[in-house]
């Protein structure tokens, strides 16, 4: 196994998964051994990848932003990197409005099986709705005081609160920046060495990774609804895949290739890792240490643009939720044969692009997003029943498609900094022979 890369161990891991779940429910307790014996491996896998999360972002962004020297560095970093942030978030609502507008998978949903969504899921859309209602409440300049933190500690004990530490920490690395390096040196050399330990713990957990995969998948196969709900929303999960397919396979390889030179091979392989990651935990906050040690080890990306990018992104860079937000708003507006106007579909346009940088880097937190979405042109939120039975593996696409717009935005980024070099390993796995 030594010599296979570690893309294709944990696509090995992902596809023995999907077989043994499809296996374990041709037996009436195949479900529930399934969850006792198997699931809790990938539960510990994702918890072990979110434990890494917070104090990676804390080591190397402080390292990253530190390293800069002076704050107009920092600054010309963050507003290319917003900025491109910002663009490729419409651009991707852009491809999911076009695709739902020529695909119309809406109209294709029968009245008996929009009943039976309704009357299953509807008590959770009902959740979602109250839920967003306290988004609603809340002041225009809300955002604005939730990303400060009134405690540090209390912010870094939840992944949902990766803006709160962001904000920490280039308040931090601002601070060293300033002070004289001497007295900074010690700090500098601290953080540097934790960056560093966290990194090598990263490269112990992934060697766990097609395990941790195949559980997941193994429990997602057994705890997915019934396969008539599936046929019934194949056009609308098409729609979306196709949309997600044409941002992971054509529009970032085709940017890179032009912008920075590179192929779009070179892309794709080196980020593939991280991308399977996502796709099974559906979270872009468990997958950011991967994701960080792909950029910068794999597709070459200097460390400070790495330890500054790949972390906002995580957070405020969701072009995969962004696009299903526009598809799932246009799709549900269609079942209940809604018109959606020219006018409306630039407010989802700009609403979707707010929501979801306002979206935790967590699973499902695009849903409660979208009820933003939907009832900004005018659409029930309790269509949201219609689109819960296919979320989950709809997730996992999304997440990917999150991810790989991270790296992406990276290797931009570090061209027009001129931080873009060559890769420090071949493959990922040289490393864990090393070790």
């Amino acid at each position: 196994m030594k010599s296979i890369p570690l893309h294709w161990k944990i696509l090995l891991g992902m596809v023995l998964g999907i077989a043994l779940g499809a296996f374990a429910m041709q037996f009436s307790s195949g479900k529930e051994l399934v969850s006792d014996w198997i699931k809790p491996f990938g539960t510990i896998f994702i918890n072990v990848l979110k434990l890494l999360a917070v104090p990676l972002i804390i080591a190397s962004l402080i390292k990253g932003v530190s390293d800069l020297k002076d704050l107009s560095s920092l600054s010309k970093l963050g507003v290319r990197t917003l900025t491109l942030f910002v663009f490729t978030t419409m651009f991707s609502v852009s491809v999911g409005l076009f695709m739902v507008n020529l695909i119309k998978p809406g109209n294709l949903m029968s009245d008996e099986t929009r009943t039976e969504l309704m009357k299953n899921y509807g008590a959770i859309a009902e959740d979602k709705t109250l839920a967003a209602e306290s988004e609603k409440t809340k002041g225009p300049l809300q955002m604005l005081i939730d990303i400060v933190p009134g405690n540090i500690f209390e912010a870094a004990s939840s992944n949902s609160n990766m803006l709160q530490v962001i904000f920490f920490v280039i308040f931090f690395g601002i601070g060293i920046i300033l002070i004289p390096e001497k007295k900074s040196a010690p700090v500098k050399a601290f953080f540097d060495a934790m960056n560093e330990v966290i990194l090598k713990m990263i490269d112990l957990v992934m060697l766990f990774a097609p395990y941790g995969v195949f559980a997941l998948m193994t429990a997602l196969v057994t705890e997915a609804p019934g396969t008539d709900i599936f046929v019934a929303l194949g056009a609308y999960a098409g729609t979306v895949v196709l949309g997600l397919l044409f941002m992971l396979l054509i529009f970032y390889p085709l940017v890179i290739k032009l912008y920075t030179g590179k192929s779009p091979s070179f892309f794709l392989k080196g980020i593939a890792p991280a991308q399977l990651v996502a796709f099974s935990t559906s979270s872009s906050a468990a997958t950011l240490p991967v994701t960080m040690e792909r950029v910068e080890e794999h597709l070459g990306v200097d460390k400070q643009v790495t330890s500054f990018v790949c972390p906002v992104g995580a957070t405020v860079n969701m072009d995969g939720t962004s696009l299903y937000q526009a598809v799932a708003a246009v799709f549900i507006a269609q079942a209940f044969a809604d018109d959606v106007s020219l006018s409306e579909q630039l407010t989802i346009v700009l609403t979707a692009t707010l929501a979801s940088i306002g979206s935790a880097a967590v699973p499902g937190a695009g849903l409660l997003m979208l009820v933003i979405v939907l009832e900004s042109i005018g659409v029930s939120p309790a269509g949201l029943a219609l689109i819960f039975a296919i979320d989950r593996p709809l997730d996992m696409v999304r997440t990917t498609v999150n991810v790989t717009g991270d790296a992406f935005c990276s290797m931009v980024i570090a061209k027009s900094v001129g931080k873009l070099g060559k890769p420090h390993v071949k493959e990922w796995d040289d490393n864990y022979h090393k070790a």
